[in-house]
């Protein structure tokens, strides 16, 4: 599903403005993608926890020349689901 299937599908079943739905959805996202930023956790009762996890360097291998390279640490984003979302899917 990409993202306007999901808010034509919202839009439809929240009975909003498609309009409405994806003003939410922009701004929900840039609300959690703030906070990461900011090194916090948002945790969505039900559904699941958004956190941002750091990654070590580490030694990787070029795959194309063989070549030795040296992967920085970086911070990655990490959704972890809820039990209830779990419970749904399964």
């Amino acid at each position: 599903m990409k993202k306007q299937d999901f808010i034509k599908a919202v839009a439809a079943t929240a009975w909003l403005s498609q309009d409405a739905v994806s003003k939410t959805l922009t701004s929900m996202i840039d609300v959690i993608t703030a906070e990461l930023k900011a090194g916090n956790e948002v945790n969505i009762t039900g559904f699941g926890a958004f956190k941002v996890s750091s990654r070590a360097s580490r030694n990787g291998v070029n795959p194309r020349t063989g070549e030795s390279i040296k992967i920085p640490s970086m911070n990655s984003p990490v959704f972890r689901a809820g039990k209830t979302l779990k419970e749904a899917v399964r």
